[in-house]
């Protein structure tokens, strides 16, 4: 028998349960609850404030598909804030052209402009291409770095005062335990921090399991397709992943239990609010870390 809604005096069948939580929840209730923990999450950051022009990075995947969708609604009433969503075409063969046609669908549907960039036109080359040289890291590495290259470039010329990245409660887990395992405290710090030299980033879903992402996604008649891309799986990234979904299914909480971890341990790291100015990059001119950015290192390489 399906059981029922958790909520006080609801009497409708439930279409989760939330094992970390011990809820279940019928389809109204856990709209409401995703909402909920998005809302919350934007107060505590400050992520939207008065007049903002927010850029939205849009795969046409689940999660950036399902936060424009939430964010339209959530501000529906707000006429001082203005979105524009921005998407790269990182040149992968059988699989972006999909998801750059569920993007394309999704932002007319939801009236938002779409800006679309590629990897050939603004670096000369594809991430195909780059995964042809059989360098030794794996072709997501390089991708990382060329995609955010673009939305803080592209951000920036079109004028935007925020980036709002799909990034949910597991890709954010993944990174913290990624930068425990390689013992890279700066990085932790970088998590939390916010840098002048960038357009500021937010991630609204960051509380927000994958799994219930792509159930509301489901439930609010969201778009969505299910190709995955075929480097994921090459990555280091994709071994945490696996690692953290069985703990999460044999003791659920786990990746709440690393995220508030790490909440409470940000505020002693010695990082997490950068005042130091970065440099700019000979190439390219744009703030860098090193004398040449990360991006125009792999342009000299694939060169």
């Amino acid at each position: 028998m399906t059981p029922g809604c958790s909520k006080r005096k609801c009497k409708n069948h439930a279409i989760i349960h939330q094992k970390y939580s011990g809820l279940h929840f019928c389809e109204y209730h856990f709209v409401e609850d995703v909402e909920r923990k998005v809302k919350k999450e934007m107060r505590k950051q400050l992520m939207v404030e008065r007049g903002d022009k927010i850029a939205v990075a849009l795969s046409g995947g689940k999660d950036s598909s399902a936060l424009l969708y939430m964010l339209k609604k959530i501000f529906h009433n707000r006429n001082d804030l203005e979105f524009f969503a921005i998407a790269a075409d990182e040149g992968i063969n059988g699989f972006r052209s999909l998801t750059i046609k569920n993007a394309e669908k999704v932002a007319n549907e939801l009236e938002v402009k779409l800006f679309i960039f590629s990897f050939e036109k603004e670096f000369g080359f594809t991430l195909d291409e780059i995964a042809s040289k059989g360098f030794e890291q794996a072709p997501c590495t390089f991708c990382g770095v060329l995609r955010r290259k673009i939305l803080d470039r592209k951000a920036k010329e079109l004028g935007a005062t925020k980036v709002v990245t799909g990034h949910n409660m597991d890709d954010e887990v993944q990174t913290i335990l990624i930068n425990y395992i390689r013992g890279d405290i700066e990085r932790l710090g970088r998590l939390r921090g916010r840098r002048e030299e960038f357009v500021p980033r937010i991630k609204p879903l960051r509380a927000v399991p994958e799994k219930e992402v792509a159930l509301y996604a489901l439930a609010a008649g969201i778009p969505i397709i299910t190709t995955h891309c075929p480097y994921a799986s090459l990555s280091f990234r994709f071994t945490v992943k696996k690692m953290l979904n069985e703990f999460e299914m044999k003791h659920p909480g786990t990746k709440y239990s690393l995220l508030r971890g790490y909440e409470r341990l940000s505020e002693f790291l010695p990082t997490a609010q950068p005042t130091k100015k970065l440099l700019r990059c000979e190439t390219c001119g744009e703030a860098s870390a090193s004398r040449i950015c990360k991006a125009c290192e792999i342009v000299e390489r694939m060169n």
